[in-house]
C-alpha cells in the first residue's frame, strides 16, 4: 500500500464530519435522553424502535455504500450526506408524531451511512498511510468524541438559556421550546461543516486516484469476503458496538439510580463525551508504537470489568465515587475498542483501494446492534424499571464484550506484530 500524506487539516474535517452527521439522531438523544423521552412523548422501547428503523436501512445502506465509496471520491459523498442529514433535522425541530419519527429515523439511516460511512473510513485509512493507521483513527474517534462533547456541552448551554422555569419545574411545553433551540443550532453546525467539506476534503489528484478502482468484480468481493480478517472483525465490531449503544443509557442510569435531576444527567452524558477524545487519541499513539492487535484485545477485557462493576448492583445512589469510576472503566474499554477496530485492518491485509467494500461486508453484521440493540435496552429498562433493569443491560455487556475478547484474541494470535501474516497480493 502506498503512504499517503494529506495535510492534517484533512483528518481535521474528518473529524468534524464524523460526529455532525451523527449530532441530531444519535448525539442529542444521548446527551438529552430524559428530555428526548419527555417531549417527544416517547417511552424507551419506542425510542428504541426508532434506532431499530434506523438500523435496518443502515444494513442496506452499509452492504451497497461499500462499492461506492470504492468507485467515486470520498469528498463529495461526505458532503451531500451532511446536508440531507441537516434537511432531516428540520422535521426533527418540530416534535412529529411517532410515526412521523419511524420514518425520519429510516432516512437518516440511509442519509448516514449509505453515502458516508465508508468513504470516511477509506479516506481516514489512506490519511494514516503506512505507519499512522493507529493515529488516523485513534484521532478520527477520540476527535469525534471530543466534537461530540463539545457540542454537548453546547447544546446543556443553549438548552439552560432558552429554559424559561426552573429545570425541576419546567413544563414539557417549555422543555420543547428550549430543545428546539438546541436542533436548530445542530442543524446550522452540520449545513456549514457539509460546506467546509465540499471545498476543502481533497486529495492530491494522482493520490485519489491510487484509492479509486474502476470497477468491483464479484471475484474481488468473494475474496474479500475469505478473508479471516473480514470475519474476525465482523464479530469484533458487533460485540463492541454493543458498547457502544450501551453508553447511551449512562444518563439514564444517573437519574434511575443516582437520582440525578435532567441537566446533571446530561452533564454524565457529556463527561463521556469528553472521555472518548483522551482514550482515543492515547491508543492511537501507543497502538502505532506497539500493537494495536494487542490493545484492542485488552480494551475488551476493560470493559468487561466495567460492566459487572455496573451488573452486580453494588453501585447506588450513596457511591458516588463508585459510579464515576465504573463509568471510566467502561468507556476507556468501549472507547478503546471503537478507536482500533478499523485501525487493525492493515495488520489484516486487507487492500486499501477495496476498503469501502470490506467495510460495507463487515458492517452488515457488525453493527446491527443499530437493530436489536434499542428494543432490547428498552425491554430491559420498562419490563424491571429503575436499577433492575439497567443491571440486566449491563450482564448483556459483559457477555458481548467477553465473546468479543475472544475473537480479539484469535486476531492477536494472527496478526500481532511478530507473526506470518496472510498475503493477499492478489488483491493489492
Amino acid at each position: 500500500m502506498n503512504d499517503y500524506k494529506a495535510p492534517w487539516y484533512y483528518l481535521l474535517l474528518l473529524i468534524l464530519a464524523g460526529e455532525c452527521v451523527f449530532i441530531i439522531p444519535f448525539v442529542l438523544p444521548r446527551v438529552f435522553r430524559p428530555t428526548v423521552l419527555d417531549t417527544f412523548n416517547l417511552d424507551n422501547v419506542q425510542l428504541g424502535f426508532c434506532f431499530s428503523i434506523y438500523g435496518m436501512i443502515a444494513l442496506f445502506s452499509y452492504l451497497f455504500g461499500g462499492p461506492l465509496a470504492d468507485r467515486f471520491p470520498p469528498r463529495k459523498l461526505i458532503a451531500v450526506a451532511l446536508w440531507l442529514t441537516a434537511l432531516g433535522g428540520l422535521v426533527y425541530a418540530t416534535f412529529p408524531s411517532y410515526t412521523t419519527l419511524k420514518v425520519l429515523y429510516g432516512y437518516w439511516g440511509f442519509t448516514t451511512i449509505f453515502l458516508f460511512w465508508a468513504p470516511m473510513i477509506k479516506a481516514t485509512r489512506a490519511w494514516g498511510g503506512k505507519k499512522a493507521q493507529g493515529k488516523a483513527f485513534g484521532f478520527l474517534d477520540g476527535g469525534r468524541g471530543l466534537i461530540g462533547a463539545l457540542f454537548g456541552t453546547l447544546g446543556i448551554l443553549v438548552f439552560s438559556l432558552f429554559l424559561s422555569s426552573e429545570i425541576a419545574e419546567a413544563s414539557i411545553a417549555e422543555s420543547r421550546i428550549a430543545f428546539r433551540y438546541v436542533i436548530i443550532v445542530a442543524i446550522a453546525i452540520v449545513t456549514i461543516v457539509g460546506i467546509l467539506v465540499w471545498c476543502f476534503l481533497k486529495l492530491d489528484g494522482d493520490k485519489e486516484k491510487k484509492i479509486i478502482v474502476d470497477k468491483i468484480t464479484v471475484t474481488q468481493v468473494k475474496e474479500v469476503l475469505r478473508l479471516p480478517a473480514v470475519i474476525l472483525l465482523t464479530i469484533i465490531i458487533l460485540c463492541a458496538y454493543v458498547g457502544y449503544k450501551i453508553t447511551d443509557i449512562l444518563s439514564l442510569y444517573a437519574q434511575d439510580v443516582m437520582l440525578y435531576d435532567q441537566i446533571e444527567s446530561a452533564q454524565v452524558g457529556t463527561l463521556l463525551l469528553y472521555i472518548r477524545p483522551v482514550v482515543g487519541v492515547f491508543v492511537g499513539i501507543i497502538a502505532d508504537l506497539t500493537d494495536a492487535t494487542f490493545w484492542l484485545m485488552l480494551s475488551f477485557f476493560t470493559t468487561f470489568i466495567g460492566a459487572i462493576l455496573f451488573a452486580t448492583g453494588i453501585i447506588s445512589n450513596s457511591t458516588t465515587a463508585l459510579f464515576f469510576l465504573s463509568i471510566l472503566v467502561v468507556s476507556i474499554g468501549v472507547y478503546a475498542a471503537r478507536s482500533l477496530y478499523f485501525a487493525v485492518m492493515r495488520n489484516g491485509q486487507i487492500p486499501i483501494k477495496l476498503t469501502g467494500t470490506a467495510v460495507g461486508i463487515i458492517s452488515l453484521i457488525g453493527y446491527t446492534p443499530d437493530i436489536f440493540m434499542g428494543p432490547a435496552i428498552g425491554y430491559f429498562l420498562d419490563g424491571s424499571p429503575g436499577e433492575v433493569g439497567h443491571q440486566h443491560v449491563f450482564w448483556m455487556l459483559a457477555c458481548f464484550s467477553f465473546v468479543g475478547g475472544i475473537a480479539a484474541g484469535y486476531y492477536f494470535k494472527l496478526y500481532g506484530k511478530g507473526k506470518v501474516q496472510i498475503q493477499v497480493s492478489s488483491l493489492s
